[in-house]
This record gives C-alpha cells, sequence and structure tokens, in this order.
C-alpha cells in the first residue's frame, strides 16, 4: 500500500501529506483501471494523483500515452508509484521527466526539483549556499518583513512558475528563515511569514552568494544598470570611492547591449572606462536611488579581506533595523 511511502514523504518533503483513495478514480477509462491503482495527494500546494504499477511489464512509451490520458482528465500532477524498479526503468523515467517514488525511498518529483536517492545526504547539503530564486526570495522577505504569502501569491508576485516558487519557498522553509500557517479554502494552503528581526538576516547571510558572475569593462555605461561595488559603498559610507565607475547589470540584459567591451588590461588601467558587474538576478529589483540593495552590495564582497571595507559594509549595515553585530 502506499501508506508504506507517506511517513518518508512526509518527514523529507511535506509534514502535512496525506494519501488516500482516489474517489475520483471511476473516471478513468477501465483498461487504465486495470493497470493502475489510483490515489491522490497534495505535496507542497501542488495536487497530485499517485498512480501505483500493477503491470511492471508496461513499456515507457505506453507510461506516457496513459500519464497523457490521466493528465488530461485530472489536471493534476501525476507521480508514478513502485514498490520496486529497475535501475533501467529508472534511468528511463528521469529521462522522460516522469515523477516518481519508490517505496525504498527514492524520489524524482521535477516539479519540485527533487531527486533524492538519500534524503539524510539532500538535507545535509542543501543548504550550504541559496539558489539565486531562493536569494532573491530571501531579499524579498528581509525588505518585507511584515510580508505573509503563499507560493501562489509569491508566484505571481515575482512573475515566476510554481515550481520556481516553491523550490525557493522550500529553501528558506529548510533554512529555518520562515514559518507557515495553513489556510485559505481547503485549510492546506501555507502561509508564508519570516522569522523576527535580527535572526533573519543573521542567519539568511551565511547562505548569500555574491551576485556577480562575470566582471567586464567598457567605455560607457550600459542601459538600466544600477550602480554597485566600490561605487555604491562608496556613496553609502565613508570609504573612498573607485578609479572607475561600477555598475551592475543583469546577466540578460547584457546580451542585448550594444556595448564597446574593452579587453585589454593596459587600456583598462590607463583609461577612463566602466567596470560591469554581471549578476545572476536583476539588480532593479530591490534597488533604490539608482544604488544596488544593501544586503546584496554585502553579499558581493562576503569575501573580501580588506579590512576598510569590512569597516565601511559594517558601517551602511548598521543603519539597518535588521541588522545586528
Amino acid at each position: 500500500m502506499l501508506l508504506a511511502v507517506e511517513p518518508y514523504l512526509k518527514e523529507n518533503i511535506d509534514n502535512q501529506l496525506i494519501i488516500k483513495d482516489w474517489d475520483g478514480k471511476n473516471e478513468i477509462p477501465i483498461i487504465l483501471r486495470s493497470l493502475y491503482k489510483f490515489y491522490t495527494t497534495t505535496i507542497l500546494d501542488f495536487s497530485c494523483i499517485l498512480v501505483e504499477i500493477i503491470d511492471q511489464a508496461t513499456g515507457i512509451e505506453i507510461i506516457k500515452k496513459h500519464i497523457r490520458i490521466i493528465k488530461k482528465i485530472t489536471d493534476r500532477k501525476i507521480i508514478l508509484y513502485y514498490k520496486k524498479i529497475t535501475r533501467y526503468r529508472r534511468k528511463s523515467l528521469i529521462e522522460n521527466r516522469i515523477p516518481f517514488v519508490i517505496e525504498d525511498g527514492q524520489i524524482f518529483l521535477p516539479f519540485l526539483g527533487l531527486h533524492l536517492k538519500n534524503a539524510d545526504d539532500f538535507i545535509e547539503n542543501k543548504f550550504k549556499s541559496f539558489s539565486p530564486s531562493a536569494q532573491i526570495a530571501f531579499l524579498y522577505f528581509l525588505y518585507n518583513k511584515n510580508t505573509v504569502l503563499n507560493t501562489t501569491e509569491f508566484a505571481k508576485l515575482m512573475g515566476w512558475n510554481a515550481m520556481t516558487c516553491s523550490r525557493a519557498l522550500n529553501e528558506l522553509y529548510d533554512a529555518k528563515l520562515l514559518t507557515y500557517e495553513l489556510g485559505g479554502n481547503t485549510g492546506r494552503s501555507k502561509k508564508y511569514r519570516r522569522i523576527p528581526d535580527p535572526d533573519y538576516f543573521k542567519k539568511g547571510s551565511q547562505h548569500l552568494n555574491s551576485p556577480v558572475k562575470k566582471v567586464i569593462y567598457a567605455k560607457k555605461e550600459p542601459l538600466d544598470s544600477f550602480i554597485s561595488g566600490l561605487e555604491a559603498l562608496s556613496k553609502l559610507s565613508m570609504i573612498n570611492p573607485p578609479r572607475h565607475n561600477i555598475r551592475a547589470i543583469n546577466s540578460e540584459s547584457i546580451n542585448i547591449e550594444n556595448l564597446e567591451i574593452i579587453e585589454n588590461l593596459d587600456v583598462v588601467n590607463d583609461k577612463k572606462v566602466v567596470e560591469i558587474e554581471i549578476w545572476d538576478y536583476d539588480p532593479k529589483i530591490f534597488s533604490k536611488n539608482g544604488i544596488v540593495d544593501i544586503a546584496s552590495l554585502y553579499a558581493s564582497f562576503k569575501e573580501e579581506k580588506d579590512e576598510r571595507i569590512e569597516q565601511a559594509l559594517i558601517e551602511v549595515l548598521g543603519g539597518e533595523e535588521w541588522y545586528m553585530d
């Protein structure tokens, strides 16, 4: 029975998860009901049908066809359930991006970004650093401390799909930066809020990545760019400004900019150029008065060992209510 895997899914993915027989299975063609058993559950706000494989000999192309039929009828996420599985079948399901769970604890749920064989290893390694989407979510809650919202509301706010949003919020929740209460019409919608200051930034800053993917030099400032790096720090503190102007730009924007990039370091050293930081995410999201946001600026200097810069960062962060040295 599927109850054998329910405790594992609750412990490692969604502690509110409940697996039940699906009352709507009579909507499924009789031929499919002879090949599969059907159950229903909700995983992190995703309504799912769990389909237990009875006929292990069913080929992958037939499985794909059956999933299309079931999905069209139910309009839900379809997850295959196996008590046991061959290595060959497991590989073919992953190659075809077909979600599955196995009684021994193996999980492949691409709509949640999960591919687990050993849950303990996954939990241990998951939060060494934020993914770009989780870092954006962290910053949003940092600057909007009283925000309370669910996955759907956050996805609409950020213009993301539900999967990206769910993964980002789950990262923050598992890092113990968010809490949630259940509500909504079904009583299962998770309304997230962040933990109080100053613990939110203190704990979350450990997982921040520098948003800077690459640095290039050009003769002019790119459009829709923002003051960043040492220049931004100099405008917010008493530290001296750099020789060059420094601007941050979204990595997607650089492809459409008509910039004359300078690769000769002698020219960079001798001429007045613009240092351009290409960021993982759009600096515009949290910028203020043409300057990148303070937490992202802090993250960009996270590995800096210059005492002057460290002191300037403390000076800047000290003015924020969410920071405590």
